[in-house]
């Protein structure tokens, strides 16, 4: 069953088009992730499907209201975190949960309930007056998942909801997300940290306002990468990127901390070769290389790449 239907969404703001005429469907309780660098159209595309935004062509279907002719029903039956505004921080938490419980028409036992359930999975019981700044970024980012759903709506689009925020925090909030999607809740969500785009049931990648990939993240390191990607571990790596990327058996070059992902040539297999250019002719030290399985960051870098 499908929950959010995209058929040729397009925005322009003048002679720039942000959005280009893309189609995609999302599943009834799925966790969908949607993914691109900045600028690439996530944050625009997410505004015309919570119908804040008004596409210049196109439409999508969100939990069976048209974008175009009733984004008034659009908004009141999806939930909307979002990195930059999701809590009034002068205010308490009890009233930003009753404020957003008011928004949503809330009242009485439902409201008090879902009042309850919203303190329980932010594990703010208790502490209720206190100040929303005043609370740590991950408690506070439940928060405001809390919020966003508090009228349980059939789908909730999170735009880079972890910014920002420990990776033992992120842990628990995907954890949080994944409850969500049991309770057959659609979430919609854009991040930049792609490890956590492994917990996403679908995925896709816009690059400049086009779709330029889509699948599962084993089914986007398969198909969309079929080169060898060797990580090299060394010191100085930034001088050691630079002297890999201007060989001919190099595809591609990235960094990953103190390593160095890089895919060769279909026919390359010296591995001994790279230890020997960059210690013997540059005085780098190399510790290992080693054959391993593409990250979705290779597969990202790899389109970004293609498509430029």
């Amino acid at each position: 069953m499908k929950s959010i239907e995209i058929n040729k969404l397009t925005k322009k703001f003048g002679d720039f088009t942000a959005v280009d005429n893309i189609s995609f469907d999302v599943k009834k309780g799925e966790i969908f992730g949607f993914l691109g660098a900045n600028g690439a159209g996530k944050s625009i595309t997410i505004k015309m499907l919570c119908g804040i935004l008004e596409p210049t062509s196109g439409d999508a279907i969100v939990g069976g209201h048209s974008i175009v002719k009733d984004p008034d029903k659009v908004k009141m039956h999806i939930g909307y975190m979002s990195q930059r505004f999701s809590l009034y921080n002068d205010l308490t938490v009890e009233e930003n949960i009753n404020f957003f419980g008011g928004i949503y028409g809330l009242e009485g036992k439902e409201f008090t309930d879902r009042k309850n359930w919203v303190l329980e999975i932010a594990n703010l019981q208790g502490k209720e007056k206190l100040l929303t700044e005043s609370l740590p970024g991950g408690i506070k980012q439940r928060l405001a998942l809390g919020t966003a759903v508090i009228h349980k709506p059939g789908i909730v689009f999170l735009d880079e909801p972890t910014s920002g925020v420990d990776p033992i925090s992120r842990r628990g909030f995907w954890e949080l997300i994944n409850d969500l999607s049991d309770e057959g809740i659609t979430v919609f969500v854009t991040t930049h940290y792609l490890e956590e785009a492994e917990f996403c049931n679908n995925i896709i990648l816009i690059n400049a306002g086009k779709l330029i990939a889509e699948g599962n993240a084993k089914e986007l390191k398969t198909n969309y990468i079929k080169n060898t990607i060797l990580e090299v571990e060394c010191d100085n790596v930034v001088d050691a990127l630079e002297i890999l990327d201007r060989q001919s058996f190099v595809e591609e070059t990235s960094i990953f901390g103190n390593t160095i992902h890089i895919s060769v040539a279909e026919n390359f297999t010296d591995y001994k070769m790279i230890s020997s250019l960059l210690a013997d002719k540059h005085s780098i030290t190399v510790s290992k290389i080693t054959k391993i399985i593409p990250t979705l960051e290779d597969v990202f870098i790899h389109l970004l790449e293609k498509n430029k």
